[in-house]
């Protein structure tokens, strides 16, 4: 892929594949890389083949257990993190591993949720997670309720830049 492109490869904790797509790189700061992905991107969604319907960015942590995907309408989620091991990066393809939960902000209203806690429950028996695994996403988790809600960037305002990119 040329260099202003990356591969995003997300698998579950047992190595079975969850999300693949390629995707612009925007920029890289302080916070991670930064990508965007338009509509009518072929990619894969738990699995199987799809092709992306609407467009969204995503932030790529350097160190932390989560990403972040910030949507345009008609989405419901504004934000959609997912609580995930940090990010490993081979060339110009970065793999993660979904961890199942997940934190949401929601467009119309502002709420912020927690989601998949059962998943998570679940896969922590069936996938073994390790306990310090399991305290990493849960915290991360936690500290994504907060700052999704209280005004935080990245949350704010600072993903509409890259937003407008891929409208």
């Amino acid at each position: 892929m040329p260099h202003d492109m990356v591969r995003v490869v997300y698998t579950k904790y047992d190595g079975s594949a969850h999300r693949d797509y390629p995707a612009r790189r925007f920029d890289s700061d302080d916070l991670g890389v930064w990508v965007g992905v338009t509509r009518g991107t072929p990619s894969v969604y738990h699995g199987r083949p799809s092709v992306e319907q609407i467009p969204f960015v995503l932030l790529i942590p350097h160190h932390a257990w989560w990403t972040g995907m910030f949507n345009p309408p008609p989405r419901t989620s504004e934000v959609y993190c997912d609580i995930t091991t940090p990010a490993r990066w081979e060339g110009d393809t970065v793999h993660i591993i979904d961890l199942d939960l997940d934190v949401v902000r929601r467009r119309e209203t502002g709420v912020v949720e927690l989601r998949d806690e059962d998943e998570f429950d679940e896969h922590r028996v069936q996938f073994g997670y390790p306990d310090y695994l399991v305290d990493e996403a849960r915290a991360a988790a936690s500290k994504l309720m907060g700052a999704l809600g209280d005004g935080s960037e990245p949350f704010a305002s600072q993903y509409h830049k890259y937003l407008t990119q891929v409208a």
